[in-house]
């Protein structure tokens, strides 16, 4: 295809240079500009790594999921960019269901995959209680202790939330080449207390704990330490990297559950793959509403930066589980703000949710543009 290409372009080049205008514009236009807008019609549908296009995805829940979901009256929240997980009335209490795998982190999974999912029920306002996972093991590298070491690791964290492992499924599969783990985890919230990312009102503040890029620098710590040496890195930068994994760690519970007891919150939502901008897409889109951020306010630890500039990753669209996106009240953020940093969570008000649908953000010159976003993340650049 790209020597088709190249075989075009030359000679597009020709007809201009040696023929008549008229015969030129015939050329162009009726036999070569088809051909290239064919050829990059073809590209545009090649699927890249990381999620689904927000387009494809509303066109799928348009055609083939969202009938289903109303023959259910007690469906409360079903299928929805942006929404992190299913709502279900069970009568005095709505259970929370979650379904998340970890696909890019082999070390330490175990821990990724009951955390990523308790995040995104969390968000909801739901306390978790029931997981579920299905293993999938490479056939070249499995061997007793790394199957030890996913359920280790899904034993002990469940442990720490007080979460009942109830099943699940395990095998080798053929043409992996590391462990892909499917988490399915459900909770339970009261009704008064349950939180849509679709809860966002205009005017609202939005609010980020931590910082952003976290899940991220924990991977490349991890699955890039070989180069990070070659590089010239020490042991301790590394590290480091590496213990982001719980320092200041991929869990949003903490931050999440003491916002939601005390404070009337309007949204959550955890930015994952796709990072901060796909996250604040994301409320946007399930909310209908825009919102303008102000980059400066946006924390970027020092580890995370020094990657970003490293393998040429902007932090802002880099997985970000551990960063936590909440929207409230103007006149409450202030208090709330000052809860959280009492509570050793560091947060910042980073923007607003506005009534125009448009994503915007002010950068460090204080110059307004578009926010850019994309659901494809910066992370499968180091694969």
């Amino acid at each position: 295809m790209y020597i088709l290409e190249k075989i075009i372009y030359l000679k597009i080049f020709k007809v201009i240079k040696f023929k008549s205008f008229f015969y030129n514009y015939f050329e162009y236009s009726v036999i070569i500009s088809p051909l290239l807008k064919s050829m990059n019609n073809q590209k545009d549908q090649n699927f890249k790594v990381g999620k689904l296009r927000h387009d494809k995805i509303a066109k799928i829940i348009e055609n083939y999921i969202s009938d289903l979901e109303i023959k259910d009256s007690r469906v409360i929240q079903g299928s929805k960019i942006g929404e992190d997980a299913a709502v279900i009335d069970m009568g005095d209490k709505y259970l929370v269901s979650k379904t998340d795998p970890i696909t890019f982190a082999t070390d330490s999974i175990g821990y990724y995959v009951v955390n990523v999912n308790v995040n995104d029920v969390i968000c909801m306002g739901a306390k978790p209680k029931w997981f579920q996972s299905t293993i999938l093991l490479p056939e070249k590298d499995t061997n007793d202790e790394l199957i030890e070491s996913i359920f280790k690791n899904i034993h002990d964290t469940c442990r720490e939330y007080g979460i009942s492992v109830i099943g699940g499924h395990t095998e080798v599969t053929s043409g992996l080449n590391r462990p892909i783990v499917v988490g399915s985890l459900m909770g339970e919230v009261e009704k008064d207390k349950l939180v849509l990312t679709s809860g966002a009102r205009a005017g609202d503040a939005i609010i980020l704990t931590k910082g952003i890029f976290i899940e991220g620098t924990s991977i490349i710590g991890r699955e890039k330490e070989d180069f990070l040496f070659k590089m010239g890195y020490d042991s301790a930068f590394i590290d480091k990297c590496k213990n982001y994994l719980f320092d200041p760690g991929i869990s949003v519970y903490k931050e999440a559950d003491l916002a939601n007891s005390k404070f009337d919150i309007h949204s959550m939502h955890d930015p994952t793959e796709g990072g901060l901008y796909c996250g604040i897409a994301e409320i946007c889109i399930a909310s209908k509403h825009g919102a303008t951020i102000d980059q400066q306010k946006i924390t970027i630890l020092p580890e995370p930066l020094e990657l970003s500039n490293i393998f040429k990753l902007n932090p802002m669209n880099t997985i970000s589980s551990g960063s936590l996106i909440i929207t409230i009240e103007n006149n409450n953020c202030l208090e709330l703000l000052e809860y959280l940093r009492k509570n050793k969570i560091v947060c910042e008000k980073i923007g607003t949710i506005t009534n125009h649908e448009n994503l915007l953000v002010k950068d460090k010159n204080g110059k307004i543009k578009p926010l850019i976003y994309s659901e494809k993340d910066e992370i499968i650049k180091i694969f």
